[in-house]
């Protein structure tokens, strides 16, 4: 059997003996059927999903300031959606901001117009996101937070509801969007007007598309088997929609950020395993000649064209401005349509080639870097902001801080988790096991090429993708603690799946005191700094 096709018990459908097992029909064993209502289905993981939303819109616009890269990113947002294209700001713009003037750019006329343009390293998705929420409330806190607010409670609902997919369990989707919903790194970044929470949105979002193409293309494969002729290659399966959305959600995430492209590459090659195993699984002669034939070549089209014009339409608005960085628009328009199209190309080009040479020469030293293997321990969080304040609380000393940091509980246990997926795919070679391991793998081991070869300078906060992945590891484990829903012979629940219920409803309980102790420090309550230094795991690392 395909090791993308592992048989799989759904958590929460009674245990089959073995003669149950060889007459269960291939439909039950390639795509389980969803077990529990759909309307709880639904209802469950958007009832955590407001739970989610709540913490993070709660005193959004809190702290008024700029916060770390807002600094930049909120301004490049502004300028997007009132020039198209970054611009330079004038000399203190974030205290003009502040203080409700909007007059923060730099004046160039004629040739010096080039002057004003703004060098950027990252392209415009993310920072187009940020402008939506800037248009519709004002260039204020929460304005600029907005976005990153919405994207931050969606993903909440999109990992409960692919977590049920993958587990064919309301109860663990509903467990694994109350855990996302409480970790402090997606909380402080979804609070914040940073890239990385929309990185990390399209990627999830990319990944919940391909789990539901897995499903719709093996139901459309199990159809051809049971009405049609058999062949040796089996059947096409058509455009196949939630591979086309995965493409255009993977151009969205590289838009946001390169690193999205290494989740592109990765889930291309799943996608295509997963097909892969399919026509093996129901018992084709030469499944392979068939998936090359007729899944690879709209697997490339989904995953090399799809994203590469999503990723081209983002830069609309450099194509179509005179005034973007490196745009040489009176060169180009100079010498007629055909020569301008051809210079706009070779300019974009120039410019991606510039992006590229800054990001792997990047070594200025901060305060709060940090390297990939510290990350899934938590060594070194970023101080997104921090002032002391006199006689602000109860006693003279108090403190004012966002500490961008990961829940611990929810950390910690992913570390344990993940270790115990990667004993069960050796063992079973269960799909949902192998793509969490990718998934994880693929947003945490390429940042030790740029550790070791390159020294790049590194936050945390960049782990941010990892963290759905994270959850789902613990979600996973979580059902295989609990067990199958089969009773006794008296009707009684079996020991092992009341101990293990209790288990993990302790570790959800665990996850939520340890968000709530550290919530002070991740929405810049005003607290005594006792309190704040109180809240430091690793004195000299965190502080």
């Amino acid at each position: 059997m395909a090791v993308t096709d592992f048989p799989y018990q759904a958590f929460g459908e009674p245990q089959a003996d073995e003669d149950d097992s060889r007459a269960r029909s291939v439909r039950d064993r390639m795509v389980p059927p969803m077990r529990g209502s759909l309307l709880w289905g639904w209802l469950g993981p958007i009832i955590v999903t407001i739970f989610g939303g709540v913490l993070r819109f709660a005193d959004l616009g809190h702290p008024k300031a700029v916060v770390f890269d807002e600094t930049y990113y909120a301004k490049d947002a502004y300028s997007l959606i009132t020039w198209l294209v970054e611009r330079v700001t004038i000399k203190d713009a974030d205290r003009s901001i502040l203080a409700g003037n909007t007059d923060i750019w730099q004046k160039c006329t004629g040739e010096a117009l080039d002057k004003c343009a703004s060098y950027v390293v990252h392209p415009p998705v993310g920072k187009w996101m940020i402008g939506a929420g800037e248009w519709l409330f004002g260039m204020t806190p929460f304005g600029w937070r907005f976005a990153a607010a919405v994207v931050g409670t969606l993903s909440i609902l999109i990992l409960a509801r692919v977590a049920r997919r993958m587990t064919r369990s309301t109860m663990l989707g509903c467990f694994a969007g109350f855990l996302l919903a409480l970790d402090g790194l997606h909380f402080v970044l979804s609070r914040t007007a940073l890239l990385d929470i929309f990185l990390m949105f399209w990627v999830l979002a990319a990944f919940a598309c391909l789990v539901v193409d897995r499903d719709r293309a093996r139901e459309r494969l199990i159809d051809w088997y049971e009405t049609s002729p058999l062949s040796s290659q089996g059947p096409y399966l058509g455009l196949r929609p939630w591979r086309i959305a995965a493409g255009v959600c993977l151009g969205l995430a590289m838009g946001v950020k390169w690193s999205g492209l290494a989740f592109a590459v990765a889930f291309a090659i799943m996608s295509l395993l997963w097909d892969f195993g399919a026509r093996r699984a129901v018992g084709l002669r030469h499944p392979y000649l068939g998936a090359f034939s007729k899944d690879v070549p709209t697997g490339l089209a989904a995953f090399a064209m799809v994203p590469f014009l999503t990723y081209m339409v983002t830069w609309t608005g450099w194509f179509v401005s005179a005034e973007g960085y490196g745009r040489k628009w009176e060169q180009a328009t100079s010498s007629g349509p055909g020569f301008f199209l051809f210079d706009s190309a070779r300019s974009w080009i120039q410019y991606q080639w510039q992006v590229f040479s800054f990001h792997n020469g990047l070594e200025t030293s901060h305060p709060y870097m940090s390297d990939p293997w510290q990350w899934p321990l938590l060594l070194r969080p970023v101080a997104f902001h921090y002032e002391g304040r006199d006689n602000a609380c109860a006693v003279k000393d108090c403190s004012e801080a966002v500490l961008g940091v990961g829940t611990p509980v929810i950390w910690f246990g992913a570390l344990a988790a993940l270790v115990a997926l990667i004993a069960w795919y050796v063992a079973s070679r269960d799909w949902r096991a192998g793509a969490v391991l990718l998934a994880y793998a693929v947003g945490w081991l390429p940042w030790f090429y740029f550790a070791i070869a390159q020294n790049r300078t590194m936050f945390l906060f960049y782990a941010i993708p990892m963290v759905p992945f994270m959850v789902l590891a613990i979600t996973l484990c979580a059902g295989v603690l609990i067990g199958p829903s089969a009773r006794t012979l008296g009707g009684s629940v079996p020991m092992r799946r009341t101990q293990g219920a209790a288990a993990v409803g302790a570790f959800a309980l665990l996850a939520l005191i340890n968000f709530w102790w550290l919530h002070p420090i991740l929405t810049a309550e005003i607290i005594p700094y006792t309190e704040w230094k109180a809240r430091m795991l690793f004195d000299k690392r965190w502080i």
